[in-house]
């Protein structure tokens, strides 16, 4: 299952990028990050309705859509395992992970999501973010494949 993390806003380099850029090279396949920003300042409603468009426009065509959100669902390491685990089973061959901008999510992304999934109930720095989805993900890699890495 080929996954694609698609965030708003660019990465600078620095700790959390090159965190993320570790745990995105573990995975098998490679994570790979689809960055999308609009340049223009606009009205918090009209950020997010354009952000939206941006995020969606990245998504591959038939793939699984999870939405990060704090008001997402919680899951456990395994039970996150386990779901992506059930999609991979199921033939799913996209995952798309979807980072909102500072503003949240505009109503077309929560609409197309297949998945709205939080990272805890606390507000993460958005380049943070993408670390902790890139090791959420290999632990879950790993989980499926019984390696011993999540109980390390």
């Amino acid at each position: 299952m080929r996954a694609t993390l698609i965030a708003v806003g660019r990465a600078k380099p620095g700790p959390a990028r090159d965190l993320f850029l570790d745990y995105a090279q573990r995975l098998s396949p490679p994570l790979t990050l689809v960055e999308v920003e609009e340049k223009r300042p606009l009205p918090s409603a009209q950020l997010k309705a354009r952000e939206a468009e941006l995020l969606l426009a990245a998504v591959p065509k038939g793939a699984t859509v999870l939405l990060l959100d704090e008001r997402g669902r919680d899951f456990t390491s395994p039970a996150f395992a386990g779901r992506i685990g059930q999609w991979r089973d199921q033939g799913v061959a996209d995952l798309a992970l979807l980072i909102g901008g500072a503003d949240g999510h505009g109503d077309a992304a929560r609409a197309r999501a297949d998945l709205v999934l939080s990272l805890g109930k606390q507000t993460w720095p958005h380049m943070l973010v993408r670390a902790l989805v890139a090791e959420q993900l290999y632990r879950a890699q790993t989980i499926l494949a019984g390696h011993p890495y999540h109980r390390e």
